[in-house]
């Protein structure tokens, strides 16, 4: 147990030093503002102020902690030897910047609440981020400034017995359209074939024919290989399934559709499932709610998982909707455009309500890296999208942390766009095989 001595203990502080030492070092914490009592503990402690009380392991704080609200807050940036770091805290701290103030800054997304400027979709886009602006998106950034922290620590503290967590790795695959062609209905499919031929595109047009006439499997019906995988390999997998009406953003068949209600039931019978939110549920608490419904009603259990379709989602209000409706967990935490950590952490972490100032239920499991945007957005070919992705899982291996991977369904398809994507996914997952 660290004990640590400030001037004022308040939510932000208790949220963001519980995640810091007790998900991330693994050391519990507790708090004290009385200096006797600090001064009498013979074992970890350190002091958390403007000004140490003698020659303790002291960081100097800087305002954020201690405030309420969002401000116009200043950032300039430094390095820790050659990290990028910022709140710079003077020669007296022994770490040379306010960890704790910059940690929250990044996990709270603090700079989410201030006016931005939209994507096309309405979303946060990378490249407005502090992240992007100072090229550490692809850095677990608080995870690295928390084990550095450590060696001083330990320097200070050789004696005490430090544990170390264990890396994780979670497959997560969207289902935005559960089939290519089966069960779309006769008008989407005689326009989808019409559409091929007025193309010239002679290969789409029989492979829809032989997939209805059930000559040939559906190209986007790969839920049997990536159990397998899931099962064999023995990884975490879960599947995130859009149910929403059909609008120009959500085609996926209709979730009154027996076959796909039987595919979802299935596929919870062996692994997880969670909700994926329809485009238009980010600012619609009530259509957010009757799918949530829609799909416990397949599965008959309830459903604790979300991610929202497009990553579109808006802070604070689309997670306290979804924390009304008890999910538990979101995995929305990514940008669509590019790879890394939206949060600049691989640590599952609370959501932090800078609008209440509060510490909620909702578990946010930062994804670090989506097919669609190393294929779409970015246009790798696949050997060097397999290769980012090895850089990024390094990354998250070094500080022991929770890599989470986003898939489709439709991308193991080797159809069209995803030639050559069902070997990068295979490979990727093959590293984990616990057997």
């Amino acid at each position: 147990m660290i004990l640590i001595y400030t001037h004022k203990v308040t939510p932000r502080l208790r949220y963001i030093f519980t995640h810091f030492f007790v998900r991330i070092l693994q050391i519990p914490v507790k708090f004290t503002t009385v200096v006797d009592e600090f001064v009498a503990h013979n074992g970890l402690k350190m002091t958390y102020s403007i000004t140490p009380l003698g020659k303790e392991f002291f960081v100097r704080s800087h305002d954020l902690l201690f405030e309420q609200g969002l401000d116009d807050v200043e950032i300039t940036m430094s390095t820790w030897d050659d990290v990028p770091c910022f709140f710079s805290a003077g020669k007296t701290s022994t770490v040379p910047f306010d960890i704790f103030a910059a940690s929250f800054y990044l996990i709270s997304r603090y700079e989410e609440y201030v006016p931005f400027v939209q994507d096309q979709y309405e979303r946060y886009p990378a490249t407005e981020s502090l992240a992007f602006k100072n090229d550490f998106l692809q850095k677990p950034l608080v995870d690295i400034w928390a084990l550095k922290f450590l060696k001083s620590l330990q320097e200070k503290f050789p004696t005490y017995e430090y544990k170390t967590r264990t890396f994780e790795f979670i497959s997560t695959i969207d289902v935005d359209n559960v089939f290519a062609y089966k069960e779309k209905g006769v008008l989407r499919n005689v326009g989808g074939l019409f559409r091929d031929v007025l193309t010239f595109r002679l290969d789409d047009v029989v492979e829809r024919i032989l997939v209805l006439l059930n000559f040939k499997k559906d190209p986007f019906d790969t839920f049997d290989q990536l159990l397998k995988l899931s099962k064999e390999l023995k990884f975490k997998t879960i599947f995130f399934f859009l149910i929403g009406d059909y609008t120009t953003y959500d085609t996926n068949v209709s979730s009154s559709n027996s076959k796909y209600r039987s595919l979802i039931k299935s596929v919870s019978d062996f692994v997880d499932v969670g909700l994926h939110p329809s485009y238009f549920t980010m600012k619609n608490d009530q259509k957010l709610k009757r799918e949530k419904k829609k799909l416990e009603g397949i599965v008959n259990k309830p459903i604790l998982k979300s991610r929202q379709h497009y990553l579109r989602f808006k802070l604070p209000e689309t997670y306290q909707n979804l924390i009304d409706l008890d999910i538990a967990e979101d995995y929305s935490m990514s940008y669509a455009d590019q790879f890394g950590f939206r949060a600049s952490t691989c640590t599952p972490f609370y959501f932090y309500d800078l609008d209440f100032e509060i510490q909620t239920p909702l578990k946010i499991y930062p994804t670090t890296v989506m097919d669609t945007t190393l294929n779409d957005y970015l246009k790798l070919v696949p050997v060097v999208a397999k290769s980012k992705i090895n850089l990024l899982l390094n990354e998250v291996r070094q500080v022991n942390g929770c890599f989470v991977m986003l898939f489709h369904n439709e991308s193991l398809s080797e159809n069209k766009r995803w030639k050559g994507w069902n070997e990068v996914y295979v490979d990727i997952v093959s590293q984990f095989n616990k057997g």
